[in-house]
C-alpha cells in the first residue's frame, strides 16, 4: 500500500500546471493548494515519530514555553522520560531525514520529483501540540509543507527579513519583528508551498502534524569548498613552487613583482577550465 497518492511525480498542483507552477511560483512567490492530497493522513503515528527521536541525531525539540528557557532546544538522541514529561501545550517535535531513516517514506518525495533529485534536501515531519511552534522566521531553501493531520495556521510576510532582526541569545532564527500580511489555516491533505527567504509563522491548532519537503539550492562557498576538496586530492595540487635562476633581490622583507607574478601564474594554472568544472558537477550532482 502505497504511503501517498499519486506516488508518480506531479503533473499538477491543484488546478495548476506543474509548468505553470515553475514560471510563475517556485523561488518566487508562495503558493496555497487546497487538498493538494486529499484527505492524506500521516501514516506515521505521534507514537512512532517520538521513537525515532529517541534513536536520531537529526531530532530537534522545541520549547517555546515550559523550558528551561524560551524557544529551548533540544538535540536527538531525546530521552523518552523526558518527552514523557513535556508540557500539554507550546512545543514542537521535528525530525529530519526521514527518507533515510525509513527508507519507505521516500515515496513521499516522489511526487515532488518534477524538481530533479540534485536539488531535494529531505522530508522533515514535525509533531506540534496545541501552540507548537518554532517561531516567525525565514529558511533559506524551498519547501513544501503538507498537512498530515490536525490544523496548522500559517501566517506570512513579504517583507524581507532585516539581518538584525531575529532574537538574541537563542539557539533558533527567531525574528522579534514579524506582521502577518496573508493567514490560511491547513487541513490534512493541504499543501503550502514557501520559496527562500520568506518570512512565515506556523502555529499548531491543537495536536497536527506536518510533512516538510525541502529542496535547498548550493551556495557558491559549497560549491566551490566542494571543488577544490575534489582538486586538491589531484597530484598537480602537490606540486612545490619552485624558482630557479633567481635574480638578486636588494629588500628581502619584500615580495618582488616577479615572484608576485610567477606565485600568481602557479596558482592559475591549476585552476579548473569550464570544461573541467562541468565534468565535476555532473559526476558530483548528476
Amino acid at each position: 500500500m502505497s504511503l501517498i497518492q499519486p506516488n508518480q511525480i506531479l503533473t499538477q498542483l491543484g488546478s495548476l500546471s506543474v509548468e505553470k507552477f515553475l514560471a510563475d511560483y517556485w523561488q518566487q512567490k508562495p503558493l496555497l493548494i487546497r487538498q493538494a492530497f486529499p484527505q492524506f493522513q500521516s501514516p506515521l503515528s505521534p507514537d512512532e515519530l517520538a521513537g525515532l527521536a529517541c534513536d536520531t541525531d537529526t531530532a530537534r525539540l522545541v520549547l517555546e514555553k515550559g523550558g528551561k528557557t524560551p524557544w529551548e532546544v533540544r538535540h536527538g538522541p531525546l530521552r523518552k522520560k523526558d518527552l514523557a514529561k513535556l508540557p500539554s501545550t507550546h512545543w514542537t517535535l521535528l525530525v529530519n531525514d526521514i527518507e533515510k531513516l525509513l527508507p519507505e517514506f521516500a515515496e513521499i518525495i516522489e511526487p515532488f520529483r518534477f524538481i530533479p533529485d540534485w536539488r531535494i534536501d529531505d522530508l522533515m515531519i514535525s509533531y506540534a501540540v496545541e501552540g507548537g511552534s518554532v517561531g516567525p522566521h525565514v529558511d533559506a531553501y524551498d519547501v513544501f509543507l503538507l498537512q498530515a493531520r490536525g490544523q496548522r495556521r500559517w501566517q506570512i510576510s513579504a517583507q524581507p527579513c532585516a539581518a538584525d532582526n531575529f532574537i538574541p541569545d537563542i539557539d533558533l532564527r527567531i525574528m522579534q519583528s514579524f506582521t502577518a500580511e496573508e493567514e490560511w489555516v491547513l487541513e490534512p491533505g493541504d499543501m503550502l508551498y514557501l520559496p527562500p527567504d520568506l518570512p512565515h509563522y506556523g502555529v499548531a491548532l491543537g495536536e497536527c502534524m506536518t510533512y516538510s519537503i525541502g529542496f535547498r539550492a548550493p551556495s557558491r562557498a559549497d560549491l566551490l569548498e566542494d571543488l577544490l576538496g575534489h582538486l586538491l586530492e589531484q597530484a598537480p595540487m602537490q606540486e612545490r613552487f619552485r624558482d630557479p635562476k633567481r635574480s638578486l633581490q636588494t629588500n628581502p622583507s619584500t615580495l618582488a613583482d616577479a615572484d608576485l607574478e610567477r606565485l600568481t601564474e602557479f596558482i592559475l594554472e591549476t585552476l579548473p577550465d569550464r570544461a573541467t568544472i562541468r565534468a565535476w558537477l555532473q559526476a558530483s550532482l548528476g
